[in-house]
């Protein structure tokens, strides 16, 4: 018999307990609901497909619908971009598990850390897979924390996030953010569930941190394009920085995220200030 799909039963349900009925435009029957969010049959009927079907995929049956039906089953379950990537990753992981596989140890080009150096005025951090900081400039240590320092398998942003007291101490609104750091790794995993490093460092935070195991059991995803963080820094104080990311061209494993500050704020100061700061040190970015 086919091994069930764990990962998309547990995410399906998930999704459905937390759909707005009122907000789903289905019409009155009269029928007190005994749990909350949809039923199976009202998800089924809103994607246009036979309750059978949708419950066997909610089983975690190993079908494979089309496109269109994930797309149906996306909206009628409202989940935004990346929990609809996340519902394409898992429907598509096909009739067997996938082997653990060790991949390659990703390297930047020479370019990239001639790139972060030339970058001296913002805060700059470069993660690859499953969060590794693959870099980051002076000011992204200056802002953050030296990654150089943790031994190179260690050197992640979500381990050190969950795992490290001085994230704790440096974000104001920390659950937020290490909520956020779970959610991107969630969705990672989604997409690569066969890699062994990803594996590894899930059972490891699950081991070690209650609110990892938490949150993750909770199957919630987000992919991190833009936002803000709210910073209590030992050295500038608190400050608010805004981050974009950008993908490399040809290598959407490794992204840049890039900080700055409102002109004229009183974070901009900050900001400038924790750059003048950092000139004693080495000016040099950070290979990891």
């Amino acid at each position: 018999m086919p091994q069930r799909n764990t990962e998309l039963a547990d995410f399906l349900r998930r999704a459905r307990s937390e759909c707005d009925p009122t907000r789903a435009g289905l019409p009155a029957d009269g029928r007190a609901r005994r749990v909350p969010g949809l039923r199976r049959e009202e998800v089924a009927f809103l994607a246009g497909v036979s309750t059978d079907y949708y419950a066997r995929l909610e089983q975690g049956r190993r079908i494979t619908p089309s496109p269109a039906v994930v797309d149906a089953i996306g909206r009628a379950l409202a989940l935004d971009a990346a929990g609809r990537a996340h519902l394409a990753d898992l429907v598509g992981l096909g009739t067997a598990t996938p082997q653990r596989r060790a991949r390659p140890v990703q390297r930047l080009r020479p370019g990239l850390y001639q790139l972060l150096d030339a970058l001296a005025d913002v805060p700059v951090l470069v993660l690859g897979r499953r969060a590794d900081v693959l870099a980051q400039n002076r000011l992204g240590r200056a802002l953050f924390t030296d990654f150089e320092r943790f031994p190179a398998p260690r050197r992640n942003y979500a381990r050190w996030m969950l795992l490290d007291d001085e994230a704790r101490s440096l974000f104001v609104d920390w659950e937020e953010q290490a909520r956020v750091a779970v959610e991107s790794l969630r969705l990672e995993a989604g997409n690569d569930p066969a890699d062994r490093a990803t594996a590894d460092l899930v059972a490891e935070l699950r081991e070690t941190s209650d609110d990892f195991a938490r949150w993750w059991d909770e199957h919630r995803v987000n992919q991190r394009t833009y936002g803000s963080k709210r910073l209590r820094h030992p050295v500038v104080g608190d400050l608010t920085v805004e981050y974009e990311t950008l993908t490399l061209p040809g290598d959407p494993s490794t992204t840049l995220y890039v900080y700055s500050a409102e002109p004229g704020s009183p974070s901009a100061r900050s900001l400038s200030l924790l750059a003048s700061w950092s000139l004693t040190g080495d000016g040099a970015p950070s290979p990891a």
